[in-house]
């Protein structure tokens, strides 16, 4: 059975409808494995630039993200963006998910006309007692307003936002920019998803040696029992037939084929969820890692066996590895 999943798809700037989410297309793929299912795993690590001359405005965006643990956001925009300032964050939000964010917004007005605003009450609170010290010293008054306008406060920049058309202009410049840095970050996963798979294949590499050397583990283990048995207690002395009830009771007791066995579900439910469609799946793998390290350490607790241990040593530091690659995926 074909199922779906999605790819991220570029934000168009102008003539297209604008979407607060994340946009996808479909494609499809098999039953999971090496050679047949697509992931889609993504990094948190990413950058992204856009920047976009829209009428009388020029819009600038970049976004950065590292990891993170949960959705934590540092944002710098401009005064006239501040009624819109939630709108900002809730993209941001919603289509970068987790991770250490930092975005930076400027608008600047194109040309140099520049909406002013004249104080004309404090102009003239400047005006009149200036007029009186001009006529008491008989001065010309006729360049009196080119100084009035000098003074503190009373020419300023109007104070101003955003028309919801010069919104709509500035989210499209940030929608792609957000793209961008998905974009930047599913390249980094690519690149995560190699790496982790190899890991997973190497400690399903240290089974396959498990395997081999299980039997001969067996053998041993009621070589050392029966010769121990002998040196303490004499050949001829212990009842066989209770020897050989005690053996397979301890061998029981030793028995590590049922964490082989969870260990290969965790490695095959391991590439089940780097396969789903969700973006989002990094806390999901690292739990799953976390019951990898339970059946390995059991594993080598119980195997008491040389050859053994030193292939579950192999083992933890691949998975450690894969730990430390997964504090990375989104």
């Amino acid at each position: 059975m074909v199922s779906e999943i999605k790819v991220p798809v570029a934000v168009r700037l102008r003539g297209a409808r604008i979407s607060n989410k994340f946009h996808f297309q479909e494609i499809t793929r098999g039953k999971p494995n090496h050679s047949n299912y697509f992931t889609m795993l993504y990094s948190m690590t990413g950058f992204g630039r856009a920047e976009q001359t829209i009428r009388d405005k020029n819009y600038l965006v970049e976004v950065r993200s590292l990891n993170g643990k949960q959705f934590d956001l540092r944002l710098t925009i401009p005064s006239v963006l501040k009624p819109f300032e939630m709108d900002v964050r809730n993209l941001l939000s919603e289509n970068l998910i987790r991770g250490s964010v930092e975005c930076m917004i400027q608008i600047k007005a194109n040309g140099s006309v520049r909406p002013i605003t004249i104080n004309t009450d404090l102009a003239k609170s400047y005006y009149e007692p200036i007029a009186r010290l001009a006529e008491e010293l008989k001065i010309n008054t006729g360049d009196i307003l080119s100084t009035l306008v000098k003074l503190p406060d009373v020419i300023v920049p109007t104070s101003e936002s955003l028309t919801e058309e010069e919104w709509s202009d500035c989210k499209a410049v940030l929608l792609e920019a957000i793209n961008q840095l998905n974009l930047h970050r599913k390249n980094e996963g690519t690149a995560l998803e190699k790496d982790l798979l190899l890991r997973i294949d190497l400690i399903e590499e240290g089974q396959k040696e498990i395997a081999r050397l299980e039997p001969q583990r067996r053998i041993r283990m009621k070589d050392q029992l029966r010769k121990l048995l002998e040196e303490q207690v004499g050949k001829d002395v212990y009842d066989a037939n209770r020897l050989e009830q005690e053996l397979i009771y301890y061998i029981e007791k030793s028995d590590i084929s049922e964490e082989q066995v969870r260990l290969s579900n965790h490695c095959d439910y391991f590439r089940s969820v780097m396969a789903e469609p969700e973006s989002s799946k990094g806390k999901k793998l690292s739990f799953v890692l976390q019951e990898f390290g339970r059946e390995i350490n059991t594993t080598g607790s119980k195997a008491n066996d040389v050859g053994i241990q030193q292939i579950v040593i192999r083992m933890k530091d691949e998975l450690e590895k894969a730990k430390e690659q997964i504090l990375n995926v989104l």
